[in-house]
């Protein structure tokens, strides 16, 4: 007797070895509308796109302009002198609608295009300019060695002000002058000097001045003469447009120059200082080399 046949087994209804055209073109289908959705999620949430989202890192968006919560923390702090966490809501509120304020203004200020016509604003626009071009300068560390070069290039920069207290004697003729000269060398009163060689003090120095003060009031042919003068010298008498002039050093201390260690301060700060120079320069001229300037004839 032939035994049973078993049933043959059912297909199964999905057989992934086989290729299915409408398998395919739903999951094509399905993955590009995956794609539309994530692009246009990334468009309509981007910075600087219309939103109606205020981004996490912001307080208030104003015509999709950022207010940024740390800038609102700080402000918060300046104006209570309290951290965000003790504020009320009232104090919150007002300052969120001062920084709205503000930035309306700001926003509307550039719509006029009141950098163009008010002094005030192109002059902070310029200082804003320059500090941004030269903040490198500004907070850089330079090296002791380089402080040190520094210092040896510029060293009469550094150094105790020079105090000198000097008479500047005046004569009709050269031959008193010269008596007067001697007089002066051998021991003899001013005064008594004046008085025999028909002199006069002119008056220009009268007490003892710093290196500066003595320029100013003798003038530098004058004080040229008179710094090379130990205390106690007299100088060769030489000529002058109002007579002939004789220099009396009573007291001469030249400046004296400070060690590096007591002048690293200042050092730095000329270093700094003449570094935001040549760095304000250099992009002065890199802005002026890609701008288009034209200059009237009558001015070239």
């Amino acid at each position: 007797m032939t035994p049973p046949t078993a049933p043959a087994a059912a297909p199964p209804l999905w057989d992934p070895r086989q290729v299915s055209a409408r398998r395919s073109l739903s999951l094509m289908a399905l993955g590009a509308l995956i794609g539309l959705a994530l692009a246009g999620y990334a468009l309509f949430t981007a910075r600087g796109t219309t939103t109606f989202h205020v981004p996490a890192e912001d307080v208030a968006l104003v015509n999709q302009q950022p207010i940024a919560r740390a800038d609102f923390y700080a402000q918060l702090q300046a104006t209570f002198g309290v951290d965000s966490a003790h504020t009320t809501p009232a104090q919150r509120r007002r300052v969120l609608n001062d920084m709205i304020r503000e930035e309306l203004f700001v926003q509307r200020g550039k719509e006029l295009d009141i950098a163009a016509t008010d002094p005030d604003v192109r002059t902070a626009m310029v200082s804003a300019v320059e500090q941004m071009a030269a903040a490198d300068a500004v907070t850089s560390q330079p090296s002791d060695s380089a402080l040190q070069a520094y210092f040896n290039a510029h060293q009469d920069r550094y150094a105790q002000e020079g105090v000198m207290s000097v008479r500047d004697l005046v004569f009709a003729q050269p031959a008193d002058a010269a008596g007067a000269a001697r007089a002066l060398a051998a021991g003899a009163p001013i005064t008594a000097t004046l008085g025999r060689f028909r002199g006069r003090d002119s008056g220009r120095e009268a007490a003892e001045d710093f290196y500066f003060a003595a320029k100013i009031h003798l003038g530098a042919a004058l004080f040229a003469v008179a710094r090379a003068l130990p205390s106690g010298a007299v100088s060769p008498p030489f000529a002058q447009p109002d007579g002939v002039h004789l220099l009396y050093m009573a007291r001469n201390a030249p400046p004296q120059p400070f060690a590096f260690a007591e002048a690293r301060a200042q050092v730095l700060s000329d270093y700094r200082n003449d570094k935001v120079k040549r760095t304000t320069a250099q992009y002065q001229g890199f802005l002026r080399q890609r701008a288009n300037v034209l200059v009237a004839g009558d001015l070239r």
